[in-house]
């Protein structure tokens, strides 16, 4: 933990000129995630001659680059007992099973009983790299996706893991129930994912959206119904659930993108059940898997008794 303030100075080398400030600032700083860069910026840390950039400004010959890297604040969060698995757990990082329900950090509206509230009730060394209110957070599950989830536990992994998810080193696999029929045995989809125009809080399929890539295999059907297995290459928010939605295959329950209102569910049949990754201290490949929770379980069956 950085106690003290510290501070730093860059000069542009010839190779340098034209690069982003932030992505200048990552390779100059190694020990540094590119997210935490960011943040330094946008927070007026970060100054080119004296005054404040944005993190898209081009770097320039003869340009006096001045970082401050703040102390870290104590996590300003009260510790609460939150319902969630610890599958594995070291120096590093944690890996979890978070149930459907739980919101992953504090959000307007969500202020208390957050994952973030568990995760410093269980993890007593948990560092406050990421932000205040997203200690160790490199990846998230919306609030009704359940299933296995990787937390750093210190910068080093956290930059590590970011790095992984970046350049889409870490294997990420879904299972989802959706609307069928489907006569294909897989598929892929690549479509371009932005934030809905009006709807703010939903996203939507759009030219000027970003690149988002899906790949499915079909698993079982059951009826009218279809469990696939999904992997996301991308991490678009959303993006299983837009993705699906989109080419006419619904996630069953969904409220935000599916027009189907079934009573049998309370939220969508969204679970994240396998990650694989290395470790970002021993380099060793690391597997999790995360078991079907029991609505999930309790719908199949009840599905397999129609048939």
């Amino acid at each position: 933990m950085i106690e003290k303030a510290q501070e730093a100075i860059y000069s542009v080398s010839c190779k340098d000129i034209g690069k982003r400030i932030d992505q200048f600032l990552v390779q100059k700083s190694a020990n540094f995630s590119r997210a935490r860069i960011q943040a330094l910026i946008r927070d007026g840390f970060v100054t080119v001659n004296n005054r404040v950039v944005k993190c898209s400004y081009k770097v320039r010959a003869q340009d006096n680059i001045r970082m401050i890297i703040p102390a870290e604040k104590p996590l300003e969060l009260k510790p609460e007992k939150v319902d969630f698995e610890i599958i594995y757990e070291d120096m590093d990082i944690v890996v979890i099973n978070k149930p459907a329900g739980v919101v992953i950090h504090p959000a307007p509206g969500h202020y208390e009983g957050t994952l973030v509230h568990g995760l410093i009730y269980r993890c007593k060394d948990l560092s406050g790299i990421g932000g205040i209110l997203r200690p160790g957070i490199v990846h998230r599950l919306d609030k009704d996706t359940s299933g296995v989830m990787l937390v750093a536990k210190n910068d080093n992994a956290h930059q590590r893991l970011s790095e992984q998810f970046k350049e889409h080193k870490i294997v990420k696999e879904y299972w989802a129930l959706v609307y069928g029929p489907i006569k294909e045995d897989e598929g892929k989809i690549e479509l371009p994912i932005a934030r809905h125009p009006i709807k703010r809080k939903k996203m939507t399929i759009s030219d000027s959206g970003k690149m988002a890539v899906t790949v499915w295999k079909k698993i079982s059907e059951i009826g009218r119904f279809v469990l696939v297995s999904v992997y996301p290459i991308t991490g678009r928010t959303h993006q299983i659930r837009v993705h699906f939605s989109h080419i006419g295959y619904p996630i069953v329950g969904d409220s935000v993108y599916s027009r189907k209102k079934w009573d049998h569910v309370s939220r969508q049949m969204l679970h994240a059940r396998r990650i694989v990754f290395q470790h970002p201290n021993t380099k060793k490949k690391m597997e999790f898997c995360a078991p079907l929770p029991e609505d999930m379980k309790d719908l199949f069956i009840e599905l397999n008794k129609k048939m």
